[in-house]
């Protein structure tokens, strides 16, 4: 138990060496990136950093796979280098009974990681976005989806239309049972149609059997209603930018995700990239088991035996492979080329289990 906890508190203490010295690194490359972003824009240097501190950790959580990799190289030529490994074998323990603790610090850094440092990584940079677009002045575009269905919010020069639609195609092109508020650039209504659906198409909404009100103008609104058969609403609004301001999975808490892809499901969209999001995070702590199974395959041997750098590199590499590999079967999930099971959760357990075969061999031949 004694040796146990050693290895827990070294291990520890790599990780928070590597951490420590990339959030340093992370943020001088952020303030640069700011500097570069809001060059135009008269800013406070110490505004410049808030924002570049808001954006260090979805940068993190981004590379900790990689984190704990490079602090398993740091562990294990430590412990190479200073014998400790060597007395470890003579006192009977063998290299995968070593394991055991630091692989158990790695399975509870990705819990860890994933419910708490996931929620402050959405968080984060939702408030980085729309404080870039308040510096930057610009007009944005919101998409939301509530118990009531979805909302969108278009601007331009000439006011605001908020869109509330109960249900939606596949890909938000059409929407059924919509109504459109329109407000004039000083904030007070101008006009609300009903209709019973609208179809995306450049530059338009091509809203059909729709009725408007005009409001603010008049004082009986529904006296000067009217009725169209077809009505095109001018819109800056594009697919792709609907697509993106919903499609970002990484900016929805964890453990909001389970009923945010019930609400795009009834509002009628694929949840497809949020399930596989999901997955994949839950995924993220055998992931971090077998990162550092990669860098204890290659480092788990005295440094006397030489090619030391050598067996270093090939774990890099490896762990950038795997790291690579992951990703694209991410990719392949989102778009259904294979099961999302599959593309989550077989990528660690295959390395996971290939890494256990190399230090098997290693260790008994």
């Amino acid at each position: 138990m004694i040796l146990h906890l050693y290895y827990v508190r070294r291990t520890l203490s790599a990780l928070a060496t590597v951490i420590s010295i990339l959030v340093i690194l992370i943020l001088m490359i952020e303030m640069l990136e700011q500097i570069r972003i809001f060059g135009s824009v008269d800013l406070s240097l110490s505004t410049l950093f808030y924002l570049s501190m808001l954006r260090v950790p979805f940068t993190l959580y981004t590379i900790f796979p990689v984190i704990v990799v490079i602090s398993t190289l740091v562990l294990f030529l430590g412990l190479a280098r200073t014998s400790e490994l060597v007395v470890t074998r003579a006192a009977g323990r063998s290299a995968m009974r070593a394991l055991q603790a630091p692989l158990l610090v790695a399975f509870l850094s990705g819990v860890l990681v994933v419910a708490v440092l996931n929620p402050i990584m959405a968080t984060t940079s939702r408030q980085y976005d729309q404080l870039k677009a308040k510096y930057r002045d610009q007009k944005t575009q919101v998409f939301s989806v509530s118990d009531e269905g979805l909302w969108l919010r278009q601007g331009d020069e000439d006011g605001q239309i908020v869109i509330r639609a109960h249900q939606s195609n596949f890909d938000g092109s059409n929407l059924f049972d919509v109504t459109f508020l329109g407000f004039a650039p000083d904030g007070k209504p101008a006009f609300r149609i009903e209709a019973e659906s609208a179809q995306l198409t450049p530059g338009l909404w091509q809203i059909k059997n729709a009725k408007r009100w005009p409001l603010g103008t008049t004082n009986n609104p529904e006296a000067a209603s009217e009725l169209f058969e077809m009505l095109d609403l001018p819109t800056s609004l594009t697919l792709d930018e609907i697509h993106d301001t919903f499609g970002t999975p990484s900016a929805v808490p964890i453990w909001k995700i389970p009923e945010f892809i019930n609400r795009l499901e009834n509002a009628g969209f694929s949840a497809r990239a949020y399930r596989m999001w999901l997955h994949s995070e839950l995924a993220l702590p055998l992931t971090l088991v077998a990162m550092m199974l990669i860098g204890a395959g290659f480092t788990m041997r005295h440094t006397r035996f030489g090619n030391t750098a050598t067996l270093v590199m090939t774990a890099l590499l490896l762990a950038f492979v795997f790291f690579f590999l992951r990703n694209f079967a991410s990719i392949l999930g989102e778009n259904g080329e294979i099961p999302i099971m599959l593309a989550a959760w077989a990528p660690p357990c295959a390395v996971i289990f290939a890494a256990l075969a190399l230090l098997l061999h290693l260790e008994d031949g």
